[in-house]
């Protein structure tokens, strides 16, 4: 009797055995799909906010405003790029609107209200868009290449930027001279630009 006693009761021990071991597959595999799955919709949400328009959107100016002219002009061109390149809603346009006036010099801002630069910027765009025009790429001159000068108690830097311009398979190019000057911060704004061929000519 004592014989059959232990062999039952090893017998329970066992079952218990597997089914505790069952139970603990069936939590790591548990796991593991709910690790998948979050992974799958944290790389999507991580699609969604890398967009070109997201991140000049999102770009935070107060914690990483471009320390160098060539890399404030860089900036500009990428929010140009968004602007003339990509698909976006008017809400988007505004809110890029605003981003790239943080490039902006004061002076630059005050010429026109928030309405007018919004309308001409739609304008420059919508032209853009009806010869199929895309901005291809931008290169900013080297930080060699950059005039400093101080004029009127203020710190200016002069630099060359050329977009290369695409309307099918035609290329075209349009050479800019940027005028930045620097402001009670440190930063150094766009306070103006004007094609190279104007200067020249001027």
């Amino acid at each position: 009797m004592a014989g059959s006693s232990n062999k039952k009761s090893s017998g329970g021990a066992g079952i218990k055995v597997l089914i505790i071991g069952v139970v603990l597959i069936g939590l790591v595999v548990g796991y593991y799909y709910y690790l998948s799955n979050k992974k799958g919709k944290d790389d999507t949400e991580e699609n969604v906010k890398a967009t070109a328009v997201q991140e000049v959107i999102l770009y935070n100016f107060e914690r990483n405003y471009p320390q160098l002219p060539k890399e404030v002009v860089k900036l500009y061109g990428k929010f140009t790029q968004c602007f003339y390149n990509e698909e976006y809603t008017e809400e988007e346009l505004r809110q890029m609107a605003m981003q790239i006036q943080k490039l902006y010099d004061d002076e630059l801002i005050a010429n026109k209200t928030e309405n007018q630069y919004i309308e001409d910027l739609k304008w420059d765009i919508n032209i853009f868009k009806e010869k199929g025009t895309n901005i291809s790429s931008y290169a900013v001159a080297s930080g060699a290449d950059v005039d400093y000068f101080t004029q009127d108690g203020f710190d200016f830097a002069k630099l060359h930027c050329r977009f290369t311009l695409r309307t099918g398979t035609q290329l075209s190019y349009s050479d800019e001279i940027f005028l930045l000057r620097k402001d009670s911060d440190g930063h150094w704004k766009i306070y103006g630009w004007t094609l190279a061929d104007e200067e020249n000519a001027g």
